[in-house]
């Protein structure tokens, strides 16, 4: 396989593949830089676009840059080049937080599984976006759920699905979180904050969704306030799909893995139609992040709550263009 050029065009569509990934109240907090002389794309945090209150340590943050880091993986690939991924490459400087080697070509001809399954998943981070409106009750096969848990493995993280009783428990403290979230001034003003209609990040008031009209479904409203318009309240699905994903260890490359693990599991389940919606709020709030573990079995440190479903495509929320996070290249020899 010949050698691909990375021309403007390529190093474009690069960076807007990855910036097509989820990050906390869609706030893109990420950077990126090519390093022309080792053909190295460099991924940096934007800690100006940091949601302070609802992630104090970053947490959120690394896990917004790792699904983007995954992005990056998979249009790497795509465009013919072996991606190879460095967590946390540069000791001095905490903010850069991964680079990727574009290491070509690509070992295959295109034809492989691995290519077929690559191409799926760049087909599908185009279209994907958080759901937060009401599933159908039709059933996940089980073993499209235990593809889900042995992707996430795949990326050294674990997926589990707990059964209806661990699942309810888990839904009863993300509402917590919620209750929480509308009595902090702070957190609440800060959530509201990230509501943007017609802007290139945050929630479009389109994609916030209805209320639950039974009370058991905590999606979260961002503290939507009038002149927000919202569907008026509907019924969700009687018995919810609820994943949770979690790390052995709790450090910021720890929490870039989980990050690229939630992004290969929502891809995949994307690939097959599943609609998801990311349950964060009780993660944000350090007492009801430790209470999430399951009390009959440690799963680790958990990074993120996931709902998975069947129904409609949700509206999809903006990205900032490439040109917009992309700083110029690295002058050689610095």
């Amino acid at each position: 396989m010949a050698t691909p050029t990375l021309d403007d065009t390529t190093l474009d569509r690069l960076i807007s593949a990855a910036v097509a990934a989820p990050s906390i109240h869609n706030s893109q907090p990420w950077r990126y830089r090519l390093d022309p002389a080792t053909l190295t794309v460099e991924v940096h945090a934007a800690p100006e676009r940091r949601v302070p209150h609802a992630d104090p340590e970053g947490r959120a943050l690394h896990l917004s840059v790792g699904a983007a880091l995954f992005n990056l993986r998979v249009a790497v690939a795509h465009f013919g080049w072996e991606p190879v991924v460095r967590l946390l490459p540069h000791a001095p400087d905490p903010g850069h937080l991964a680079s990727v080697r574009l290491a070509g070509p690509r070992r295959g001809d295109g034809r492989t599984a691995a290519d077929r399954a690559n191409a799926r998943l760049y087909e599908a981070l185009w279209r994907r976006h958080s759901n937060r409106f009401p599933f159908s009750d039709r059933p996940v096969p089980e073993d499209l759920l235990r593809d889900l848990a042995a992707t996430a493995g795949d990326e050294g993280v674990r997926l589990v699905l707990p059964d209806p009783a661990e699942a309810a428990r888990l839904l009863e403290l993300t509402a917590r979180a919620d209750w929480y979230e509308s009595a902090d001034p702070r957190r609440r003003e800060e959530s509201r904050s990230w509501v943007r209609d017609g802007a290139a990040d945050g929630v479009p008031s389109s994609a916030i969704g209805p209320r639950d009209e039974q009370g058991r479904m905590p999606v979260r409203d961002f503290s939507a306030a009038p002149p927000v318009r919202r569907p008026p309240p509907a019924p969700f699905e009687p018995h919810p799909v609820v994943g949770v994903l979690s790390t052995r260890q709790d450090e910021p490359a720890d929490w870039l893995r989980a990050g690229q693990g939630l992004e290969h599991v929502l891809l995949l389940a994307t690939v097959h139609d599943l609609r998801a919606s990311l349950l964060h709020q009780a993660l944000e709030w350090r007492e009801l992040r430790w209470a999430l573990n399951d009390p009959h079995g440690g799963i680790g440190h958990v990074q993120m709550l996931m709902r998975l479903g069947y129904g409609p495509q949700s509206p999809p929320t903006s990205r900032r263009p490439a040109r917009d996070v992309l700083a110029p290249p690295r002058p050689p020899g610095s």
